[in-house]
């Protein structure tokens, strides 16, 4: 039976780790953090979104970007101070503008198969991660900004996408706990949201018994390679307070499968590969609904709203996810108190709920600069990629685990 390692237990890595279990092979997961899913697989937006496929190369999001660098509270945030690898990733994410329209339609596809993929394996293993299959409603405040969505829309639902055109009327009779006045909206009835965290947690322990081996506290630090497979070296990471001694572990493998998220760069680089992957913050509030007014009063229905680029989640009856913003500011993962009070002010503005209960969180989103996810063999024969999802993570992971677990096994046949 091969043996696959795969690195990173993030959604894309269990997920993965779950496809090559049902193929028949031998698989171990190793992860810096003592448990699944403690980076950007933590409190993200929620949503499941084929919806939000459109790829971020417009000329449009350039001059919003360059207007926004002005504002402390703007939904794009970028560090202007140099650093080699942010500014070689923002020309190369230039470059990608031509690819637009092909990427977008090729990432709604991926996002339908995905969707279909992981309603099945929530079924099929029994996993509760506050599945919630209410759609998810975009809405617009200006005339310019709707029609700028029109034209996006026409483009999704040509890559497959089932979402129609909403009045102002029709957003509140969708979600009646909105409280502000709005232009128009599209809705798309079949996306869904859930807990990415209970999911992949859940995830991870169902596939132990497929034989899934989880090797947690661990950081790879060397693979090497020799003609029948790979060696993975290892070392306690800074969160493994078990272990005293500097001691270098190893595990042979057929072959090592990559998800480690933003780590996906370096990793790349010490295996002779350029996954130009730049880490692209994400903050998130949960908001602990403790009161009955608003439990009564915050939305069922997925959220968007295009001018804040803040999204919301119903995780259960009592906690609603309220997350946005992207800042460009290498690996800082701080929490900052003036990127998290516009999401508080945000949901203030719009609902009838108390924010005094809310658990800020920050996260790095692994991007790549034409905001396609890397689902391919490295110049190595045994040596595979599956990450760079950036902020689709959560909605692409179940299709990219079942395309490269094809690709390994048409690699290294079990």
């Amino acid at each position: 039976m091969p043996h696959i390692v795969v690195i990173g237990s993030g959604i894309t890595g269990v997920t993965s780790a779950y496809e090559l279990s049902q193929l028949g092979y031998q698989v171990t997961v190793i992860d810096k953090h003592l448990f699944p899913a403690m980076e950007t697989s933590f409190a993200n937006g929620g949503q499941l979104s084929a919806c939000n496929a459109e790829v971020w190369n417009q000329k449009a999001t350039v001059l919003k970007g360059i207007k926004w660098m002005a504002q402390k509270n703007a939904p794009l945030l970028l560090n202007p101070s140099f650093d080699l690898h942010k500014y070689a990733w923002l020309l190369e994410f230039l470059g990608n503008i031509k690819h637009y329209e092909a990427n977008t339609k090729n990432t709604v596809k991926m996002a339908l198969i995905a969707r279909e993929r992981l309603f099945q394996i929530a079924q099929q293993e029994s996993i509760d991660f506050d599945l919630e299959k209410r759609g998810i409603l975009h809405f617009y405040h200006s005339e310019y900004d709707y029609e700028i969505a029109t034209r996006v829309n026409d483009l999704l639902c040509a890559g497959g996408l089932a979402r129609h055109a909403i009045s102002n009327e029709e957003i509140k009779s969708i979600e009646p706990s909105l409280t502000g006045q709005y232009y128009a909206g599209f809705y798309c009835p079949d996306d869904a949201t859930g807990d990415i965290h209970k999911f992949t947690t859940g995830l991870a322990e169902a596939s132990k018994k497929y034989g899934v081996c989880y090797v947690f506290g661990m950081e790879v630090v060397d693979v090497k390679h020799h003609d029948k497979g790979v060696q993975i070296q290892y070392r306690q990471s800074t969160e493994n307070i078990k272990v005293q001694a500097e001691v270098i572990e190893h595990l042979d493998a057929d072959a090592v499968l990559v998800c480690g998220g933003v780590s996906s760069y370096h990793l790349a680089q010490q295996l002779g590969d350029r996954i130009n992957i730049y880490p692209v913050k994400g903050y998130s509030i949960t908001v602990q609904l403790e009161d009955q007014a608003s439990i009564d009063h915050a939305p069922w229905i997925s959220l968007l709203d295009e001018s804040a680029k803040i999204v919301t989640s119903r995780l259960g009856k009592n906690r609603l996810r309220v997350a946005g913003t992207a800042e460009f500011n290498g690996y800082n993962r701080d929490i900052r108190a003036d990127r998290i009070q516009p999401l508080i002010d945000w949901t203030n503005r719009n609902f009838d709920i108390s924010t005094e209960h809310c658990i800020p969180w920050a996260g790095l989103r692994p991007m790549m600069p034409n905001m396609m996810p890397v689902v391919r063999r490295g110049k190595h024969e045994r040596v595979f990629y599956n990450t760079g999802h950036g902020h689709l993570g959560w909605t692409l992971s179940a299709a990219t685990a079942a395309m490269i677990s094809q690709e390994i096994a048409a690699a290294i046949p079990v």
